[in-house]
């Protein structure tokens, strides 16, 4: 199993593990304040992580609302008890307790580091918040990190890959009949269609949300709907309706202590003041949603605040407040990401500097705005929402259409079955008169040979039938051992992969996407630190499935003797030996085994990068161009003509990526023609997301993956590691 684990200074988990503080009551009623006692004692005295972990999980609920910072710090060491259990020799549903309760935690830290406007981090909870529920097979939890995906991607402006990931949890919520999680990806496609200016197809989906949260009595998603649809209201200019829908939606907020939502309130509330011209009432409102954003730390809503407040003296003529109110807009909105806050402190500046005669500054916002409102406005955004529409509505309408054939099919057979009836109760009763003679007479006798007849058959059909069952019975329990021992085969399997955690400490700037084709795989990635360098690999053995990963430890083995019995940390000298030691594990055989290793196998020492390779090739990519280093052809194990592997040393610069990986994922057929993924097309793929962070680059990787494959089935193997200097 491959799950992230934050890296906490030893400090900083003493005190969550061990000095955990009380909660202030003050803002609580009696009744809850006596179960936030209880839970503060159980904690504190509990000798059982797992009453200690469920005690936490009950106390977040109660105050995830109330105190974010407190809400953090249970979240974190949720994550740090659950992962401190698991792989100890736990029993599966022990195990599976403490993995439900990581994937709760790193969901909820999504939720907090996107507030905080750290998208980074909210990236990587969410992508191992995502991985754990896959596992688990918890589909509702799958839906969650899907949706929290693309609120990143919306809070960045690309349309293209939010819709992708609301419309995949969508899906996932409408089939399980999940009407919260549906809702809330009714309210996102909303947001994003509002964005794009499609004013009514956005009330369309805010109202479904609206009507859904309504259906289950959710106050929250209620008034956030309310939220939603007093936005688009004040877009359309109908601001009396606008200010009546967020005055029930703060209402809402305020009474149910989320101070999130009360922000959004007042930054709404505020925008609407604004419009009409009630600039002091606009002032006042949005210092207040100033107040609130600040107290729970949430970036998002203090820059959206500070852009409304500069358009407000933007408009008394208060030229210097404006500025200073928009520069601050502006340095928080890149601070934390958002290209959405960045396009409205630009529009801003631009707007106040032309004023105030800096035509300089003035063009440098006015280029900002207008690259941000093209990109926002590109017609690949446009196309992308617009088709991934068509795929949900074709999807739901095919489902839909098979039920009714299913139906029409049902009516069509009942009508021939009654007219069959009918046509049959008229013959009887031409024919009765006439066959009742022959009834009575031969009645008896066929009733007596049918009878034997019947009975003999009834003897083999029951002999068959227990002969079937045992059998039946016999391979269920051989799947069984198949299944437990490909499972158990798999725990072995990721034991020897290195640990999340260790790979961050080593390569902090890096990525692993690793997708076995089968339970186990024939790929596997590698890493060691010795005497200063960094070694890491990306290996594919012969075959996948069970072969491929016996060959893997094989393999894997080799690898760890090369370095730590024999000393060596030459990429090359590591390969020649562990050729030598595959070869001879294998000659111990008695069959003629030929199986072995492709891999790229590198040393990195602060800027010096030593390569080498059998058969897979090392990737550079430096000032938008690829810099290939070509393998030795020759794999790891038998070839004819045996030859020492070459040693490559690169001085790296700052900025550098580096780029190994097995043949998998360019093998891939898929796309409109079913054919391979290929190298030309991944070196273009991995040229255009430069400019991404690490972990999302390994996310728009992975997302092309499953695209261009659809519904074909996986081939191989996948694994790429992606290391920036």
């Amino acid at each position: 199993m491959k799950i992230k684990i934050y890296i906490i200074n030893l400090h900083k988990l003493i005190l969550l593990l061990f000095i955990f503080p009380s909660i202030g009551l003050t803002q609580y009623s009696s009744e809850i304040k006596i179960k936030i006692d209880s839970l503060n004692q159980e904690i504190k005295t509990s000798q059982v992580d797992s009453l200690t972990l469920k005690a936490l999980i009950a106390l977040d609920e109660i105050i995830y609302l109330a105190d974010p910072e407190l809400d953090y710090q249970l979240n974190l060491r949720i994550d740090s008890l659950s992962k401190l259990n698991i792989g100890h020799g736990l029993s599966k549903s022990e195990e599976k307790t403490f993995l439900i309760a990581s994937g709760f935690a790193l969901r909820n830290l999504g939720i907090i580091y996107k507030k905080r406007g750290d998208l980074s981090m909210s990236l990587e909870s969410y992508s191992s918040s995502l991985e754990i529920n896959k596992e688990l097979g918890d589909s509702s939890g799958v839906a969650n990190s899907y949706n929290g995906i693309g609120n990143i991607y919306l809070d960045q402006g690309n349309y293209a890959m939010a819709i992708v990931y609301y419309t995949k949890s969508l899906i996932i919520n409408e089939k399980s009949n999940n009407i919260k999680g549906a809702a809330n990806n009714y309210i996102n496609i909303g947001t994003i269609k509002r964005n794009q200016r499609n004013l009514d197809d956005a009330i369309t989906y805010y109202s479904k949300a609206l009507k859904l949260y309504s259906q289950i009595k959710a106050d929250r998603g209620i008034a956030g709907a309310l939220n939603q649809l007093s936005g688009v209201y004040t877009d359309q200019g109908k601001y009396s309706l606008a200010l009546k829908y967020i005055s029930e939606s703060y209402n809402i907020f305020k009474n149910t202590s989320n101070q999130t939502g009360m922000a959004e309130a007042l930054i709404s509330k505020g925008e609407i003041y604004l419009k009409t011209g009630n600039y002091n009432k606009a002032l006042e409102t949005l210092k207040n949603a100033m107040l609130v954003s600040e107290e729970i730390k949430d970036k998002n809503a203090i820059c959206k605040s500070l852009g409304t407040i500069a358009s407000v003296h933007l408009k008394l003529g208060n030229l210097e407040l404006s500025k200073e109110y928009g520069n601050r807009s502006m340095n928080l909105a890149q601070e934390i990401g958002s290209k959405l806050r960045v396009y409205d402190a630009s529009k801003v500046l631009w707007e106040v500097n032309k004023k105030m005669g800096d035509s300089d500054s003035a063009l440098k916002m006015y280029e900002l705005f207008i690259s941000i409102k093209d990109s926002l406005d590109g017609e690949e955004n446009k196309k992308a929402v617009i088709q991934q529409e068509f795929k949900y509505k074709y999807e739901k309408q095919v489902v839909a259409d098979s039920i009714k054939s299913i139906e029409k099919n049902k009516i069509k057979d009942a009508l021939l079955v009654a007219e069959k009836a009918e046509n049959k109760q008229y013959l009887l009763e031409a024919k009765q008169q006439k066959l009742i003679k022959y009834i009575l007479y031969t009645g008896l006798l066929f009733a007596l040979i049918f009878g034997g007849f019947i009975y003999n058959r009834f003897r083999v059909t029951n002999k068959q039938n227990i002969i079937i069952q045992v059998q039946k019975e016999k391979v269920e329990e051989k799947n069984k051992e198949i299944l437990d021992s490909i499972n158990y085969a798999k725990r072995i399997q990721t034991a020897i992969l290195p640990p999340s955690k260790i790979v961050k400490q080593y390569l902090p700037s890096s990525f692993i996407l690793y997708k076995p084709k089968d339970v186990v795989a024939g790929d596997f990635y590698w890493l060691e630190h010795k005497d200063g360098e960094v070694l890491f690999a990306a290996a594919d053995c012969t075959g996948h499935g069970v072969p491929g990963a016996m060959v893997s430890v094989v393999c894997n083995n080799g690898l760890n003797r090369s370095v730590r019995e024999y000393g060596l940390s030459d990429p090359g000298l590591i390969l020649d030996k562990t050729r030598s030691i595959v070869i001879e594990e294998f000659e111990k055989s008695e069959e003629d085994v030929k199986d072995g290793m492709d891999i790229a196998l590198c040393s990195l020492s602060n800027k010096t990068l030593k390569y080498a390779g059998a058969n897979n090739p090392l990737w550079i990519i430096r000032n938008g161009e690829v810099i290939e280093t070509k393998a030795n052809r020759q794999p790891i194990g038998i070839f004819d003509k045996q030859h020492p592997f070459i040693t490559h040393v690169i001085e790296l610069k700052k900025g550098d990526t580096i780029y190994i990986f097995s043949d998998g994922y360019v093998d891939q057929f898929g796309g409109d023609k079913g054919k391979k993924f290929k190298v030309k097309a991944f070196r273009a793929l991995l040229l255009s997301i430069q400019d991404k962070p690490m972990e999302e680059q390994r996310l728009l990787i992975d997302s092309t993956f499953e695209v261009w494959r659809g519904e074909l089935e996986q081939i191989d193997d996948v694994c790429i590691i992606g290391v920036r200097i």
